[in-house]
């Protein structure tokens, strides 16, 4: 089975409870919740994402995936390094398969500290074999998977209270101020609520304030 892949980079975790830490993002082509073209946001169930996952042409490269066993994988990068599905939306299988196949096969790699997360808008059932799930769920669409390690909050989101999502069996809870024209208003909410509220933490797009992918 093949999969089609927007791109293939490696960074730093800009988000969330891994911040800071090195990454191989491994992006998926494709989302559920949008077409990706421009004049279908306005009807988008998501329409403030700011992720490009249209095509295989990803600069990062990109392309059709046949994943291969694990065993079968030579290192293409020194060991250490976590591999990270970025989106899920649509095709949960698919990323289970390839975040399991970009594993390290180094000594190093196979220690606890080495991880295959993936983020996931939550609208798919979960995922065997995934070390850290991250939920970031969106308004007007369900809400399938409703446990993991993270839940990460766009914040504000009309249709969605935060109070509502506490109760799920999450370890970490993350309000992420929503980018755009607002970013700074919203960003004070985004603060204001986690001071109001300490179940919750702030998440911030530090990939965007250092200037890397």
């Amino acid at each position: 089975m093949s999969y089609a892949v927007k791109e293939i980079f490696y960074t730093l975790q800009g988000e969330g409870a891994n911040t800071g830490r090195p990454a191989v993002f491994c992006r998926f082509a494709g989302c559920n919740l949008w077409s990706g073209h421009e004049p279908d946001r306005a009807t988008a169930v998501c329409r403030f994402c700011d992720t490009d996952f249209v095509g295989i042409d990803g600069a990062g490269g990109g392309g059709v995936v046949s994943p291969r066993p694990r065993h079968s994988r030579r290192p293409s990068r020194p060991p250490g390094r976590r591999a990270k599905p970025r989106r899920a939306s649509s095709c949960a299988p698919a990323a289970n398969r390839c975040c399991s196949s970009t594993r390290r096969s180094s000594n190093r790699c196979t220690r606890k500290a080495s991880r295959s997360p993936i983020e996931t808008n939550g609208t798919q059932p979960g995922l065997d074999g995934i070390d850290w799930v991250c939920v970031s769920p969106k308004a007007g669409a369900e809400l399938v998977l409703r446990q993991g390690n993270e839940l990460k909050l766009i914040y504000p989101q009309a249709g969605i209270d935060p109070e509502s999502l506490q109760a799920l069996p999450f370890t970490h809870f993350f309000l992420q101020p929503m980018d755009g024209p607002d970013r700074l208003r919203n960003t004070q909410l985004a603060v204001q609520y986690c001071l109001e509220h300490p179940r919750w933490r702030l998440s911030l797009q530090t990939h965007k304030l250092l200037g890397i992918p």
